[in-house]
């Protein structure tokens, strides 16, 4: 008996195997809930979940409208409601309609020629086989071969291999009936940065910060009331995705309410989240409320740097009307702030006399977490110069020099200022002599804040021995 019942297995296996598959098309109108995460190296994570009725047995099950650059070896579909699934097969089917991508698909086969009359209404209809249809279109009729498209194309079908959308082709083996699945991918073509604004108060002592996501869409598909993610940080591409991630959507009631993205850490990474669904277009850019945060203490500095070639050869003077950089400068905590914030650029605005705001400057951020201090380079100041001059060079031994400087200092402003001189010295070096008193910065950097009064000018003088 037990070779009998394995011919009988064996032959129902044959006849499954030869039984046709039905088809089943599935449209982004089968979407239940849909949620994207995005990370900064334009990387996404999309997950959706289709209500579906299939038939029972094979199934060829077409996800339509899926982002036309899916790296499809991360695809995963799973039957989140009813009996699992039996996955057997699955392609990528990217090649898109299109008049000319049609017409080579048609390359050996025949095609109607449709001609307009040249004085009346009528038309000629011709069949042709088209032998070409790359770089120009050739066509054989029954008594001659002729080149280009001399009227309309009319074509039988559409081929199997075409389609209008990106779409998902699954051959699988289901119970049949109503149920719910969930797809998974990693695709290109989404990304997202951060963008910051800052207005300084009419003292310049506070600042107001708000921050944005702009988020672009180039993925080939659109995602409507999406719950959406952002990863900040750099993921290592190499390691699979983990497609367990659950689904966040929540019912539409509980997301009435416009809120700020919410932030978790996720590994070394932060992971922040927006409460609000929200759609995104193909082909769109749009920007999301990320945080915002009022009455920021901050505080101006102004920066005069230097150069480690100074101390190595005689000069004489190195620079006339040199202008200090400006920052603004502040700590991420307390208040409002205190939270990871994302790399972006800050855009910082004044109030004029008017009381309208004016650009002043940006600056880049890296990644920045909590209790953290940020510093923002704006520009150069206008009302404050200095003039560097050495005044005195001389060459102790064949690795040892002495030097000694002359900073002028001037301030056409009407408030005193600080301004922080800042000389990055080779080698081993001593500090000989100073008007001021230094302070090490680091082994290589001395510096020291020099107070400039109201239109005067201060003065800063030292010598400094290097070895090297």
């Amino acid at each position: 008996m037990k070779p009998l019942l394995a011919a009988g297995l064996l032959a129902a296996t044959v006849a499954h195997a030869a039984e046709p598959a039905r088809d089943v098309a599935s449209s982004a109108a089968d979407r239940e809930a849909v949620a994207v995460t995005v990370y900064n190296d334009d990387l996404a994570l999309v997950k959706e979940r289709r209500k579906l009725d299939l038939p029972a047995g094979l199934t060829r099950l077409s996800l339509r409208e899926v982002a036309a650059q899916m790296r499809p070896e991360t695809a995963l579909l799973r039957a989140a409601s009813g009996q699992p699934l039996q996955l057997i097969e699955q392609n990528f089917d990217f090649d898109l309609l299109t008049p000319q991508k049609l017409l080579e698909k048609y390359v050996g086969r025949q095609v109607t020629v449709i001609r307009p009359h040249p004085t009346t209404d009528a038309e000629k209809r011709e069949t042709a086989t088209v032998l070409a249809a790359g770089q120009g279109t050739v066509l054989r009729f029954a008594d001659r071969i002729e080149t280009g498209v001399p009227g309309r194309l009319a074509f039988d079908s559409v081929p199997a291999n075409l389609r209008d959308r990106p779409t998902l082709s699954v051959l699988l083996d289901a119970a049949g009936g109503k149920q719910s699945v969930e797809l998974s991918y990693l695709t290109s073509g989404l990304a997202w940065k951060a963008d910051y604004v800052a207005n300084l108060s009419a003292d310049g002592k506070a600042l107001d910060l708000n921050g944005w996501v702009t988020l672009t869409n180039r993925s080939g598909a659109g995602f409507d009331n999406t719950t959406l993610q952002l990863v900040a940080g750099t993921v290592n591409r190499v390691r699979q995705a983990d497609s367990r991630v659950q689904f966040l959507a929540a019912p539409a009631a509980a997301r009435a309410k416009v809120a700020e993205a919410t932030q978790e850490a996720l590994m070394d990474y932060h992971l922040y989240s927006f409460e609000r669904p929200t759609s995104i277009a193909d082909n769109q850019t749009k920007q999301l409320a990320l945080l915002s945060a009022s009455a920021v203490p901050v505080r101006r500095e102004y920066l005069l740097a230097g150069n480690e070639y100074y101390y190595r050869e005689r000069y004489g003077q190195i620079g006339q009307k040199l202008k200090p950089a400006v920052f603004l400068e502040f700590e991420n905590k307390g208040g409002q702030l205190g939270k990871p914030l994302p790399a972006g650029i800050v855009r910082v605005y004044a109030k004029d006399s008017k009381g309208a705001a004016q650009f002043v400057g940006e600056d880049r951020i890296e990644h920045t977490a909590k209790n953290e201090k940020l510093k923002l380079r704006l520009g150069e100041a206008f009302d404050i110069t200095a003039e560097r001059k050495q005044t005195n060079y001389k060459r102790v031994a064949d690795n040892l020099t002495e030097s000694s400087w002359r900073i002028d200092l001037r301030n056409a402003k009407d408030e005193a200022v600080s301004v922080r001189v800042q000389e990055p010295m080779p080698g081993d070096w001593e500090m000989v002599q100073e008007s001021q008193k230094h302070s090490k910065d680091s082994a290589r950097i001395a510096s020291w804040n020099v107070t400039v009064p109201p239109g005067d000018k201060t003065v800063l003088e030292y010598t400094v021995r290097v070895k090297w």
